[in-house]
């Protein structure tokens, strides 16, 4: 149940998919389920589809409250410590920023949680059926996991709400007159902390692109007469400046939606104590490492270290894989598209060949993401977030080769400047149309494909070949529309992914040519205010609703996007040499002393902001020195009172002998 102030509303947020059945028996193992899911306090909506049944379950906040209290869910108290959830208690902990007592990533783990939780505590075996077939649900056994083996739950996904959704549609997806303005707090709430946080990077982005979009466009349209041979060398180092300076707003904006969220870095997923950002019981250690923890320090500590080394020697040889393949196999087919650009002389061959490139590429980089997931695979990482950045880097090695590497080949090869604005161009134009195609295009056409099928099969059931058969039911609807998937696989990451791909390629494409095209930038903000909107209707009207995920920031894209501002200061400043050397306005020897003192000092203010701008705002920190000062105190009063009350139970000689121990303890350490 959801609720703000004191009201509360029954919302089915999960759907799961069985077969629809003719004629129900005895022992029907999804009657059976359904009541078990009634013994465990949820409340099941039965919805009998076209060709499947769906089961809509809910669940009152005391039975979430319950299943939080098993599973140890740490959250904020009003006295600023983190403390496990008790139901007794709710009154003491903080609300979300929509009035739930849980976020939608809690509540989606405490629906799994109950309805895995389901296990055949009997001890013994029960008989189900399903239209004349039967199999056992043996003692110990989930009974989800059971029905799962036996083909019987077909799909599990969470439900849209459609009070929220309604919502969000009037106030973000079709409130075109707000531009970068986005309710970041409804969206947190509705779809958890990565998404939201994402989209609140993509408004600050779009927002800060309009100082070097104003720029870009004087740059390029005004004439400056005697003073244009410095118009580019003060938007090069304008547009460094302000990309720097972004990057490190951007930490204090993020360090500041995590207070106000009241999310915990220092607790990940598993909401428990973590050691150097991970969980003791997901500890990447061998088992017999984490036994012996403590016994024989020397031999202990040889051991974690070869363990260590052995894991980034596995991590290393990847990488080599993935960069060796990516410069034997790919690069000789980005240079060969970028000979024939240059020598076709037709605009719409041109745009043709662009076109083709892009979609034989974009099936040569899911072929290498899946290659990439094999090899992660086999790596020892700490967490599945640690595993999904490690992907990140692999695949977007493979995509900055197949977008920058053509635009390298004119600007050191050709030094044709007409050429590269053509392509850039070209690149932002049909990128852009193809990422629309892709978000837009693609899952309304799944969608309808899938409804097409089902009413067909349906028609062939009844044997009638006229009437239109109609999809009533939302439950169903939801069902046939497709996930918030990668396009490289659903292994380690969702949709996020492509989208903060196409965000990187964009930003690299702006930045690393800023001296070639300045107006690109006004291109790229144009873009980013129609890529909120567009987003925003992709989630909320053509896929289904996105799995939470844990993660609070947007991970190992800032070191991407980090790279590629120092990236741009080399590629500009080589773009600087060639035009003012093929222009004649400057004598190479100065012009490039210049050029290379500005990037150096450029490179040197940029990792000066790091240390200037500090990454979160002053009341973020005096807030969380404060709760830990706090928590420190109260366990502090806490293990006094316990070690108190133990010595006094004690006897004398015990107490001796306590003392001892503590001695020889100190010493060995």
């Amino acid at each position: 149940m959801n609720g703000s102030n004191g009201e509360e509303r029954v919302v089915h947020e999960v759907a799961m998919v069985v077969p629809k059945r003719v004629l129900e028996e005895e022992g029907d193992c999804v009657e059976f389920l359904v009541s078990e899911l009634k013994k465990n306090g949820m409340i099941v909506d039965r919805v009998v589809g076209l060709a499947d049944e769906f089961l809509k379950v809910a669940a009152p906040l005391e039975t979430l409250g319950n299943a939080a209290a098993e599973l140890h869910i740490r959250k904020p108290t009003r006295l600023g410590i983190d403390l496990p959830f008790e139901m007794q208690g709710s009154e003491a902990f903080i609300r979300q920023p929509d009035g739930l007592l849980f976020s939608w990533f809690e509540r989606f783990r405490c629906y799994q949680h109950l309805i895995y939780g389901i296990v055949n505590c009997g001890g013994y075996d029960v008989t189900l059926k399903l239209e004349g077939r039967e199999f056992c649900w043996v003692a110990g056994e989930s009974l989800l996991r059971r029905l799962e083996s036996e083909g019987v739950i077909k799909q599990m996904f969470p439900l849209h709400d459609e009070f929220k959704r309604k919502e969000l549609l009037q106030t973000w997806a079709l409130n075109w007159w707000n531009f970068t303005n986005q309710p970041i707090d409804q969206i947190y709430s509705y779809f958890g902390a990565k998404i939201g946080v994402y989209f609140s990077f993509l408004g600050m982005y779009t927002q800060w692109l309009i100082f070097p979009a104003l720029l870009g466009f004087i740059v390029q349209m005004v004439d400056f007469g005697s003073l244009q041979f410095l118009a580019l060398p003060i938007f090069f180092v304008s547009t460094i400046l302000w990309a720097a300076l972004f990057l490190q707003f951007w930490k204090r904006k993020n360090a500041a939606l995590l207070a106000r969220w009241q999310i915990n870095c220092l607790v990940g997923p598993s909401q428990g104590y973590r050691f150097l950002g991970m969980e003791w019981s997901s500890l990447p250690f061998p088992k017999e490492l984490i036994k012996n923890l403590g016994n024989e320090r020397s031999k202990e500590k040889e051991a974690y270290q070869r363990y260590e080394w052995f894991a980034y020697r596995k991590r290393f040889r990847n990488d080599v894989l993935v960069i060796m393949s990516i410069i034997c196999l790919q690069l000789p087919f980005e240079l060969a598209y970028a000979h024939i650009f240059e020598i076709i002389t037709s605009d719409i061959i041109k745009y043709v060949l662009t076109a083709i490139y892009l979609l034989i590429i974009q099936y040569l980089t899911r072929l290498g993401g899946k290659v990439s997931v094999k090899l992660i695979n086999r790596e020892i990482n700490e967490s599945v977030e640690y595993r999904a950045n490690s992907l990140i880097y692999k695949v977007f090695g493979l995509y900055f080769m197949q977008t920058y590497i053509g635009i390298f080949y004119h600007v050191l090869l050709h030094r044709n400047f007409m050429t590269l604005r053509q392509v850039l161009i070209q690149r932002l134009i049909i990128s852009q149309v193809f990422w629309t195609l892709m978000d837009g295009s693609l899952p309304y056409l799944k969608y309808s494909y899938r409804k097409y099928r089902a009413r067909t099969k349906k028609k062939r059931e009844d044997g009638s070949s006229t009437g239109k058969i109609q999809i009533a039911s939302r439950v169903e609807k939801e069902y046939f529309k497709p996930t918030y998937s990668a396009s490289i696989g659903v292994e380690l990451e969702d949709g996020l992914f492509d989208d903060s791909l196409e965000l990187a390629l964009q930003f690299g494409m702006i930045m690393m040519f800023a001296c070639a095209f300045p107006l690109a930038f006004t291109l790229a903000a144009v873009s980013n205010v129609m890529e909120i909107r567009t987003n925003a209707l992709k989630l909320l009207v053509t896929l289904r609703r996105p799995l939470p995920r844990a993660a609070a920031t947007i991970g190992a894209w800032l070191n991407i996007w980090q790279f590629l501002v120092v990236m741009s200061i080399c590629t500009n400043s080589v773009l600087l040499v060639c035009l003012y050397d093929q222009e004649g306005k400057w004598k190479i020897e100065p012009g490039l002393a210049a050029i290379l003192i500005m990037e150096h000092v450029l490179l040197l203010l940029k990792f000066g902001l790091s240390r200037l701008v500090p990454e979160e705002p002053a009341w973020v920190r005096a807030s969380r020195v404060k709760n830990v000062t706090q928590a420190q105190d109260m366990y502090c009063k806490q293990l006094l009172r316990s070690i108190s009350g133990e010595l006094a139970s004690m006897t004398k000689p015990e107490q001796e002998q306590e003392q001892q121990q503590q001695q020889q303890d100190s010493e060995r350490f």
